[in-house]
């Protein structure tokens, strides 16, 4: 049986930006919780990065107990180092809620984009607005990170309960067994 109430964690992986939302799922019903950022534009090492990354993934779980997360997965690119930085930013934070046993599910940005408003190449702002709508936001953030952090959260929402979902990994066991080639 389902928990009734259950708290879904959004992260927007980035190493120049990381977005996160929290929402509160209530039977059929979402509660915006937060949604902020982590800003390591200031940083040149990229290995403290990856630290704070993993850090601040660390503290919002322990200090919301999320039930799941949804996380943005990198979209290919044509700029391969971007990609490897994005992948690794994404790993930390997977890393991260897996030490904690909290299920992950990852979303291509195009599937969040369709979930939130329907059209897949929507923009940020497009995104930004809607969840404004949905969750009856007062403010938008200046850097949309934040708010395609949540929207990763509220499209785990939408997709709760449906057969395919994404890549779901419930702890470690699980990400190598769907991973066996890329383990030696």
């Amino acid at each position: 049986m389902k928990k009734k109430e259950r708290i879904i964690l959004g992260i927007d992986p980035g190493t120049t930006i990381m977005g996160f939302g929290l929402i509160q799922v209530v039977g059929k019903q979402m509660k915006f919780i937060q949604l902020n950022e982590l800003n390591l534009k200031k940083y040149d090492d990229h290995y403290l990065k990856l630290k704070l990354i993993f850090e601040r993934t660390i503290e919002l779980i322990e200090s919301h107990h999320p039930d799941e997360i949804a996380i943005e997965a990198p979209f290919f690119g044509k700029n391969v180092q971007s990609m490897l930085k994005l992948g690794r930013a994404q790993g930390v934070a997977m890393a991260a809620g897996l030490s904690r046993q909290i299920p992950i599910t990852e979303y291509l940005p195009k599937k969040i984009k369709m979930a939130i408003t329907g059209n897949g190449n929507a923009s940020k702002e497009q995104v930004a607005k809607m969840l404004q709508s949905l969750l009856n936001l007062k403010t938008l953030p200046k850097n949309l990170d934040a708010t395609d952090g949540l929207a990763a959260a509220v499209c785990h929402f939408y997709n709760s309960g449906k057969i395919t979902v994404g890549k779901n990994y419930s702890g470690w066991e699980s990400f190598v067994k769907q991973n066996k080639d890329k383990i030696d």
